[in-house]
């Protein structure tokens, strides 16, 4: 049975954070499992495995997913960004500020996926993608409390912070405004 024998490692080259990354890599290690333990970006968290918390969140070409669910092979050609990738001590993404702020964690295990999905979800908004609360198609949604949870419905806390997060959210996004952006 040649099947038994084949080969399932392959090289592949990822680009994390703007920095390419080559390896020879499991054809069936995950996106996860590959940032974590092939190029040391521990940041992106693993929770659940199986694509229920969102821990895992990265941004794959700027959409959020949960890195869990996804082969790393899958992304040869794909610029990721990680919690690493959205800024960096003394230089802080300003959704990061918002979140230390606010108060938007506790235990802070979620805080990476939290603040990944948020950038996502923010430029889904910006591009005008309804979700299942948005109550008009046309225009990008304002960004309430019910649209905010319903968004990031599938990042788990465990710790409860959703006031503060949401909290957060809300004020990054009206400085974004402010912005023009």
């Amino acid at each position: 049975m040649d099947w038994i024998d084949a080969e399932v490692e392959a090289p592949l080259t990822l680009r994390v954070n703007g920095v390419p990354h080559s390896v020879r890599i499991d054809t069936r290690t995950t996106l996860l499992d590959a940032l974590r333990e092939r190029f040391g970006l521990t940041g992106t968290k693993k929770g659940c495995d199986h694509g229920q918390c969102g821990a895992c969140t990265v941004l794959v070409n700027g959409r959020r997913i949960n890195s869990c669910l996804s082969l790393a092979m899958m992304h040869a050609d794909d610029e990721i960004t990680t919690i690493e990738g959205v800024g960096a001590p003394g230089a802080l993404h300003p959704l990061q500020t918002a979140f230390i702020d606010a108060d938007g964690f506790q235990c802070g295990y979620c805080t990476s996926g939290q603040i990944c999905s948020a950038l996502g979800m923010l430029e889904e908004v910006a591009a005008g993608w309804p979700s299942h609360v948005s109550g008009d198609l046309m225009p990008a949604p304002p960004l309430d409390l019910g649209e905010i949870c319903e968004r990031m419905s599938g990042n788990l806390c465990r710790c409860a912070a959703y006031p503060r997060i949401v909290a957060a959210i809300q004020s990054y996004a009206a400085s974004r405004e402010g912005e023009g952006a």
